[in-house]
């Protein structure tokens, strides 16, 4: 098998929430968990996570507006074990999913634990072009897509960024 084939590309836009959606009880919502496996200094990342019933593991590279992305089920015992080796570098949020127009939908976490207080919405894309017409609502706050402090596995590794 060569090294040359292409995985999933995730085109997304994360921004800050500044202040949560007075409705948010009538969108559907579920408690995500997240530790990290490995990650490297060029931004490869190994990702296991558990929302509902499904546990997977992901491994993500490169950064910006489009990210390599491959996604594997795996089952309850393996995240339990692989958990272990997170080594603390792990997360907790609500996800809520909020319709958009246009056929998108806006993922809003609002985190737990250490970083509580802190919520980002992220909408994802079908290609650069629809990224970069989005107007965001204006109950969004400042975009931090290309922010590494408010990546995940930074937040998961240093918590909440000083400027929250």
């Amino acid at each position: 098998m060569s090294c040359q084939m292409s995985p999933h590309v995730e085109i997304e836009r994360k921004f800050l929430i500044p202040t949560l959606p007075q409705d948010l009880e009538r969108f559907p919502c579920s408690r995500i968990e997240q530790g990290y496996v490995a990650i490297d200094a060029a931004g490869i990342e190994v990702r296991i996570r558990r929302r509902r019933e499904r546990t997977s593991l992901t491994i993500k590279g490169g950064s910006g507006r489009s990210r390599a992305e491959e996604e594997i089920e795996i089952d309850a015992p393996r995240f339990a074990r692989l958990w272990a080796l997170s080594g603390g570098r792990c997360l907790e949020k609500t996800r809520y999913e909020i319709p958009a127009d246009g056929g998108l939908t806006i993922e809003l976490d609002v985190y737990r634990g250490r970083l509580e207080k802190l919520a980002t919405a992220e909408v994802e894309f079908a290609s650069l072009e629809a990224a970069e017409r989005f107007v965001a609502p204006p109950w969004f706050g400042k975009e931090v897509t290309d922010d590494d402090a408010y990546k995940n596995r930074r937040l998961a590794v240093d918590g909440r960024p000083a400027d929250t």
